[in-house]
């Protein structure tokens, strides 16, 4: 059972959401048998990378509220974040551009590492404080899944992956993706949000049922994500 998931390394939900398909997947009874594939998607693709300004004041200058309530936003994901054991520490995260850590997890996707990069991305920015626009961070990234230093390197000092990130934001357009985390199953159903783990679990369950018959319409069930608007 084929699985894509349009996330952004940037997103809060996005982590969350992983975390809560996780739980489902440990339920279900043909786990063994899904395949998933992280797409890329960018809520800020015209981000500057900026190490000397906190999340906080990011949050706050691109919605245009006091830094008190962004403050106050960013602790109440922290909360929920907490509830599925994750650990977010937004006074040390990093404002930074995606773009090249989108890069990176395609290279890992290569190597068949496309999952486990995505964990080593969220908890280096949710939780380390590290710069996941950094090439010798993402470098460090790499050795720490095991890719090859210099096959990292080499891939952010070029082109590589590029297009292929573009690609998949295009394809986000072409059917309707707004926000992320956005999970889409062997093209039959969507779930956009960071849903509880029981609604993937049923979505797993349905569409393992409706696997080989006629292709049924996209259905669309929200939860809990972020836009390029922000996170709600």
């Amino acid at each position: 059972m084929k699985v894509e998931i349009w996330s952004d390394v940037m997103c809060p939900f996005c982590y969350i959401g992983k975390r809560k398909f996780e739980q489902a997947l440990t339920e279900f009874a043909h786990r063994d048998e899904v395949s998933i594939t992280w797409k890329s998607f960018q809520l800020a693709p015209d981000m500057q990378t900026e190490p000397d300004k906190t999340i906080d004041q990011y949050l706050a200058e691109h919605k245009g509220i006091p830094l008190a309530q962004a403050r106050e936003m960013n602790a109440h994901v922290t909360k929920l974040a907490k509830n599925v054991g994750l650990t977010y520490n937004f006074d040390k995260a990093v404002v930074a551009n995606s773009f090249d850590a989108h890069r990176f997890s395609h290279l890992a996707r290569q190597h068949g590492l496309q999952d486990i990069a995505e964990e080593r991305l969220f908890a280096a920015y949710f939780t380390e404080g590290k710069n996941t626009a950094d090439y010798d961070t993402l470098v460090q990234l790499g050795i720490d899944i095991g890719l090859d230093a210099t096959e990292v390197r080499n891939m952010l000092n070029s082109n590589l992956f590029a297009e292929d990130v573009r690609a998949d934001i295009r394809e986000a357009q072409q059917i309707g993706v707004s926000g992320v985390p956005f999970f889409v199953f062997v093209h039959k159903y969507a779930i956009s949000g960071a849903q509880d783990s029981n609604i993937f679990l049923q979505a797993l369950n349905q569409v393992w049922q409706e696997t080989g018959h006629d292709a049924l319409p996209l259905a669309e069930n929200d939860g809990a994500s972020c836009t390029p608007d922000g996170c709600s």
